[in-house]
């Protein structure tokens, strides 16, 4: 039996049973590479294949998956979702989508074919591990490897609806644990690209070293108000931490501080940012969401004012608005929203003039989930980074907190860069800021 024949089989079930469902496939391989000592500790190839199935009936939502797809497990599949509505509270805003639409991605844009051989990339990780051994102070490289995956992901309803994409991707990443005497430390960096020959094996040594010479001998500073950069990483990180501001569903289940804050000024005047989904230099660009509705460029602070909230259809029914093309599902998953790439606007100075004067440089961030309340905005991580006058560094700095509250930290802006930074996964693309008289204790 065809996929395809699978699930037109499925979807034909939903309606003789009269409901309506929609139906993600998603399909995949993924090989992992790590060495140790020398050698390849890990070589793990995996695939999967795994049908996801939302149904509603009578204004209830059920779900189920499956992975296999024979006669008895499409019967059985279709049976747990249809039972599954029955303990199933009323979600009169659920429903699914009347959306014909067929649409699918540019293989050759997200899913280039790649002529490296697995011989190469163990080689790679291989080299790495060496590279880095070799280095002065380096005691070893406790983590590090090479992976690359295929993803194909198609969705389908009882509308109609078909929608697939393909991707290809390629990691690599390593952490070297350095020591003098009886100070260490370890840091580390990774590479993605769509193919294999986008990853610079020197330029990730070369980076994972000198990361940890530098932070290596990093003292606490004096505790105070310091104007602090995060770094690329780092500021990417955080936002993500708090990117339930601009929920749709977490405005719904009441428990987002920015539901009632529609067009208000929530953020300082120079700073704007928006979801930008159609970027395809990012690893999160999107021709549509997981319920199949096109996904464009979102305006989320535009001068400083909240915007929008990002919408599936069930969240946009709720404030009667129109989806914005943020649905999350997995096969395994209930609906809900998310952002596909964050990016901002660049800011009106030079980095030059955003660094100027005796500012904290954070590079690294602990306890990131477990230190931050979303809903009140309060955070406190464990930090380490550099203190700079200007462009100098003035010492590395370890063993410091770094505390306040996000949403009056986005307000207190001393300055915002004109040149914007990807991240190194590509999931966001942001200018330099520069945040004023954040709490410090070393």
């Amino acid at each position: 039996m065809s996929l395809h024949s699978v699930i037109e089989a499925i979807l034909n079930r939903v309606v003789d049973a009269g409901a309506e469902g929609d139906l993600i496939v998603d399909q995949g391989q993924s090989l992992s590479l790590k060495a140790r000592d020398g050698e390849l500790e890990e070589h793990k190839v995996t695939s999967n294949r795994i049908l996801g199935l939302r149904v509603i009936q009578n204004a209830k939502v059920g779900t189920a998956y499956s992975e296999a797809v024979d006669p008895e497990a499409i019967e059985t599949l279709v049976s747990q979702a249809l039972t599954n509505t029955s303990y199933a509270g009323e979600e009169p805003t659920e429903r699914i989508l009347p959306n014909a639409n067929h649409m699918t991605t540019d293989d050759a844009l997200l899913c280039p074919d790649d002529e490296s051989s697995i011989e190469d990339k163990i080689d790679f990780a291989l080299r790495v591990e060496a590279a880095l051994k070799a280095k002065p102070l380096v005691k070893n490289v406790p983590y590090n490897g090479v992976q690359s995956g295929f993803g194909h992901r198609a969705i389908y309803s009882t509308a109609g609806l078909k929608a697939d994409i393909r991707y290809r991707s390629m990691s690599a990443y390593a952490y070297a644990l350095i020591e003098d005497g009886e100070t260490n430390a370890m840091e580390g960096a990774g590479q993605a690209a769509r193919r294999f020959t986008g990853l610079d094996r020197e330029a990730l040594v070369s980076k994972v070293y000198q990361a940890g010479i530098d932070i290596l001998q990093g003292k606490p500073i004096p505790s105070g108000r310091y104007d602090v950069i995060f770094d690329t990483e780092t500021q990417s990180d955080l936002l993500a931490v708090f990117a339930m501001m601009f929920s749709g569903k977490s405005a719904k289940d009441g428990v987002n501080p920015m539901r009632d804050r529609l067009g208000d000024a929530i953020a300082d005047p120079r700073l704007s940012l928006f979801d930008d989904p159609g970027d395809t230099q990012g690893f999160g660009y999107a021709l549509f969401d997981d319920e199949g509705s096109l996904a464009q460029q979102t305006p989320l602070i535009t001068a400083g004012r909240l915007q929008t909230l990002i919408h599936n259809s069930a969240t946009a029914a709720h404030y009667g608005v129109t989806t914005t093309g943020h649905a999350t599902r997995g096969p395994r998953s209930t609906l809900g929203v998310g952002l596909h790439q964050l990016k901002a606007q660049p800011g009106p100075s030079t980095e030059a003039a955003c660094t100027a004067g005796r500012w904290l440089e954070v590079t690294d961030l602990t306890g990131l989930h477990s230190g931050a309340n979303p809903i009140s905005g309060e955070f406190s991580f464990g930090a380490s980074g550099y203190l700079r006058e200007g462009a100098q560094r003035i010492q590395p700095v370890r063993n410091i907190t770094v505390a306040g509250n996000f949403y009056s930290m986005i307000k207190d802006v001393r300055d915002i860069g004109d040149s914007l930074h990807w991240n190194w996964q590509r999931s966001s693309c942001l200018p330099m800021i520069r945040f004023a008289d954040i709490s410090v204790s070393g």
